[in-house]
């Protein structure tokens, strides 16, 4: 599996030939954004910010969509959304919490989430995260909550990804953490064993050209 990260909450999941995109920003967006083509787009919350699916339609990969709660198998992949609120942009919404089960591995993608703690049918579900990808940013929960809620899901992986306005958050995130002195990578290639003997280590990704 290979991680690639393009600014916002947008990521590139790649295994093999299959290929998901998730919460890519639209054209309306400040934040701009990469066009590749994708098997499956996941979108969090319809916010253009995250719902730019028409950039991951490139060559002959159209995604399947999802975007909303609800659980899905496309190509093999297994998908979970759950359902939880946010109040991004000062718009309150569904924000949808993503697992994705792929390569004996379990991902899970936050979104833009604004609950300090999750539903008890949340955590039943996500009872044996791998990697967990958290926002930053966004006037969303402080670094400190985020960072606690995410060593609750006892994830062998973070991997934190800046909205606009986040100021200091990362770097405070990181403190968190004990990982200030933390340098970021231009993408990350793993395997479940590769998860071995890791608890809650942070993962940094560069913003991927």
């Amino acid at each position: 599996m290979i991680i690639t990260y393009h600014g916002g909450q947008f990521f590139k999941i790649q295994f093999g030939n299959t290929v998901i995109g998730v919460n890519p920003p639209s054209k309306e967006s400040s934040i701009g954004t990469s066009r590749f083509g994708a098997d499956i787009a996941l979108v969090s919350s319809w916010h253009q910010d995250f719902n730019g699916v028409e950039s991951l339609s490139f060559g002959e990969k159209n995604p399947f969509v999802i975007s909303g709660p609800g659980e899905y198998d496309v190509k093999g992949v297994f998908v979970k959304g759950l359902p939880s609120h946010s109040s991004y942009d000062k718009q309150e919404s569904v924000n949808t919490i993503y697992l994705v089960t792929l390569e004996d591995m379990q991902l899970c993608f936050l979104g833009a989430l604004s609950d300090k703690e999750l539903s008890p049918e949340a955590y039943e579900a996500l009872d044996d995260v791998g990697i967990l990808f958290v926002t930053l940013g966004g006037g969303l929960l402080s670094p400190a909550e985020i960072y606690k809620l995410s060593v609750s899901l006892e994830p062998s992986l973070i991997i934190p990804a800046e909205l606009p306005s986040s100021g200091k958050d990362l770097k405070t995130f990181l403190k968190e953490g004990g990982e200030e002195s933390l340098a970021p990578v231009e993408k990350l290639t793993l395997k479940r064993k590769d998860l071995e003997g890791k608890e809650g280590d942070i993962a940094l990704l560069s913003r991927y050209a």
